[in-house]
């Protein structure tokens, strides 16, 4: 059995937060032995409870901060809570932030000032910064050359570019996590992407309980279910499992600075 990291899910979300304790099980059943459980989705009090998990899982690690759906509500006294909530040691990562001008359920520009303010926190604290992208490559590229990448680097999490999308991502010094759309029957231009990315670069979630890979679409999605996408990206990268195995784990234990297990 390989060992594997989810790298992006949301053990808080209300479809997943009263039973964490048999979606870890199973996760670990399959081999997926660490999980990294990001809050920023509606109020703080995700965050929070997020944080909590992960600081009763050893296995669990978590990351605060304000989607670019919420980024409307990004108030400097909401930086201040998500300040205080990454005193954890079990915060070791802030986001997921960026930009989303597909749904835009938060104006243009005030996703892109929450954007520096998250770029700008994720530096200070020295923690790399998880990055949500849809239909805003160009413009997002743009603002991190104008505030800088954090020290600590990022990720751009559930990857739906192409081939030069990744590069640029890769070139300002991202990593790329492929989720459950690479098993999609129309995301050939993703799987045409996923050998573009550099060994070194590469990562691999579920977002549960969103986007289950294939064969499990439309259903619930946990942690268990990322063995399925790796599998795509084994497929997709051409390249022995084990040795793909090996390399996403040493990358998200690397970016997220996490603990010998």
């Amino acid at each position: 059995m390989l060992s594997l990291i989810d790298s992006h899910c949301h053990l808080a979300d209300v479809k997943l937060r009263d039973e964490v304790e048999g979606v870890l099980a199973r996760a670990d059943g399959v081999g997926v032995r660490r999980m990294l459980s990001v809050g920023a989705i509606g109020p703080i009090e995700n965050d929070r409870q997020t944080v909590e998990i992960a600081e009763r899982h050893a296995n669990v690690f978590a990351a605060v901060g304000v989607h670019p759906h919420d980024a409307k509500d990004a108030t400097e006294a909401r930086f201040a809570e998500l300040r205080e909530l990454a005193r954890s040691k079990k915060v070791v990562a802030i986001g997921e932030s960026g930009l989303d001008f597909f749904y835009k359920h938060s104006p243009p520009e005030a996703q892109e000032a929450s954007l520096r303010r998250h770029l700008e926190l994720a530096a200070e604290l020295d923690h790399p910064i998880v990055i949500h992208c849809r239909d805003a490559e160009r413009r997002l590229v743009e603002i991190v050359r104008e505030v800088g990448m954090p020290p600590r680097g990022g990720v751009i999490h559930c990857f739906t570019g192409d081939s030069a999308a990744a590069r640029e991502f890769v070139a300002l010094g991202f990593h790329i996590s492929f989720s459950g759309i690479l098993t999609f029957r129309n995301a050939e231009k993703i799987r045409e992407a996923a050998p573009v990315v550099p060994a070194d670069r590469v990562m691999v979630e579920t977002d549960a309980p969103y986007l289950a890979p294939e064969p499990y679409r439309g259903k619930r999605n946990e942690p268990a279910f990322v063995v399925k996408t790796f599998e795509a990206l084994a497929r997709a990268r051409r390249c022995d499992p084990a040795t793909l195995s090996a390399q996403v784990v040493a990358n998200s234990s690397r970016l997220l600075r996490l603990p010998p297990s």
